[in-house]
């Protein structure tokens, strides 16, 4: 039985489905459809096929997330490859088939994009397998999804002669087009929106990148080659890494290669591109209504509400978008959600935080979630998974109260080595070297509280690099 292996793209840090996503917590870690985050979606829906260990690829900003979704699904061994630096999807894929050959075999790369929605499974897998043998015989396999509606934020390709077994010939790749040429493609029934997933051998594709764009080939060999361990983490020299150009895989390879061939796949497949696209594939109401969280509706019709945190009540509304967070409502009229980016614009022009990161941020200990701030004090929950412990490290403008809410916690405070457990405290002056671990079998769950004249995360000076600061 052919083996493949899955290549899932996890960077990118877009801003369109904001406040959810954000440059620090992108959609391809959030729970949008189920319980799973977009990333453990994908990972989840190639357990019919016959795949060998996965390569992730992400930035270096985001490997704590991915690190920590993988261990919720109790998968082990996955490669993590960090991208030092965004070199667009060619580079990556072939960071990827390196890294695949440097284990001494040949497999097929399934390459997937971490954030897309799948409604029929089934589909998808039966398209896959369809694949298998163009691939394994030197075809470059790219999925076309069959277009819905004269969609003009795709890139779409063109369908040539028939390859065999319901795969056609690549013809053209054809940018994003205006209405009426896409309501003219989707007349004709040759042409697929491009879904940016593809299957071939990686040998294949190395040999096509080295004849189509010799200099990403030769970057990206001697970035594996030089690569080093660290922790769960393949990292590249962003010294080499950034000399690469900025190429996708169409424009790199795609569109000069004679080997592409493309399955029309229908599978309800969406890249979630908006909060619009998201109420497209949701499950809605007898009011057009698709709802997530604590909501209260009462005369509303055609709305996507997302309710995170807090109770949303609303009352004679249509056709809108509502999205609760911790830190931050938005309220947009579903035909104008792609103006969101105005916002998120708004946001960086002001500096706010916003725009960069949750209240809850990820650590490779575990996570911290600031709860209440004022002038002279900060408090935080703080969880810290077992076996973990944060930098040791010194406050010269504020002093800490921790509150342990339940398990233990293994204090380090100056010279002292001390336990403190359930409804125990412990106070850390400024200028004392301090961390604390878990030497438990649960996490670790305590109470932070910040006083002092300055509360911001640059006080710090770190005396040591175990869990990379707090």
């Amino acid at each position: 039985m052919i083996k493949i292996t899955p290549v899932i793209m996890a960077g990118g840090s877009g801003s369109r489905l904001w406040p959810l996503s954000r440059t620090h917590y992108p959609k391809q870690f959030i729970s949008l459809v189920n319980d799973d985050s977009m990333l453990q979606n994908t990972i989840n829906r190639l357990d019919k096929l016959s795949k060998a260990q996965s390569i992730v690829i992400c930035n270096n900003e985001h490997r704590f997330m991915v690190a920590e979704q993988l261990r919720e699904l109790d998968i082990q061994n996955t490669s993590i490859i960090l991208e030092p630096i965004g070199r667009n999807t060619a580079p990556a894929i072939a960071l990827a088939a390196f890294k695949a050959i440097s284990d001494g075999e040949d497999p097929l790369l399934l390459v997937l994009a971490a954030d897309h929605i799948i409604k029929n499974e089934s589909a998808f897998i039966d398209s896959v397998n369809n694949a298998l043998v163009a691939a394994e015989n030197g075809m470059l396999v790219t999925f076309g999804i069959v277009p819905t509606h004269p969609e003009t934020g795709y890139g779409y390709i063109k369908q040539g002669d028939l390859f065999g077994n319901g795969i056609f010939s690549v013809e053209a790749f054809v940018e994003k087009p205006d209405f009426n040429t896409a309501q003219n493609y989707l007349e004709q029934g040759i042409y697929s929106w491009n879904s940016g997933m593809f299957l071939f051998k990686a040998s294949t594709y190395l040999s096509e990148l080295k004849k189509h764009n010799s200099k990403i080939f030769d970057i990206c060999q001697v970035a594996i080659s030089s690569s080093y361990t660290d922790l769960d983490f393949i990292r590249i020299s962003k010294e080499l890494f950034s000399q690469c150009p900025d190429d996708s895989i169409d424009y790199a390879v795609m569109e000069k290669t004679d080997k592409a061939v493309v399955i029309p796949m229908d599978a309800g497949w969406s890249d979630v591109g908006s909060w619009s696209a998201l109420w497209d594939v949701h499950k809605k109401d007898s009011n057009g209504n698709a709802t997530r969280g604590d909501v209260l509706l009462d005369s509303t019709s055609n709305s996507y509400i997302y309710a995170q945190d807090k109770l949303v009540t609303t009352v004679g509304l249509d056709n809108l978008v509502i999205i609760e967070t911790k830190d931050a409502v938005l309220v947009a009229n579903k035909d104008k959600v792609q103006n969101v980016k105005n916002i998120v614009d708004q946001l960086k022009q002001q500096e706010r935080s916003e725009y960069r990161q949750h209240r809850e941020v990820y650590r490779p200990w575990g996570k911290h979630d600031q709860i209440a701030e004022g002038e002279r004090y900060h408090v935080k929950k703080v969880v810290v998974r077992p076996g973990e412990k944060t930098a040791t490290q010194i406050h010269y403008h504020r002093a800490e109260h921790w509150i342990v809410v339940s398990g233990t916690a293994k204090v380090t405070n100056n010279d002292e080595i001390y336990l403190i457990t359930e409804n125990q405290s412990t106070y850390i002056p400024v200028g004392a070297a301090h961390s604390f671990e878990n030497p438990g079998k649960f996490n670790l769950e305590l109470i932070e509280v910040r006083t002092g004249s300055y509360l911001a995360e640059d006080d710090i000076e770190r005396i040591s690099t175990d869990g990379e600061g707090y």
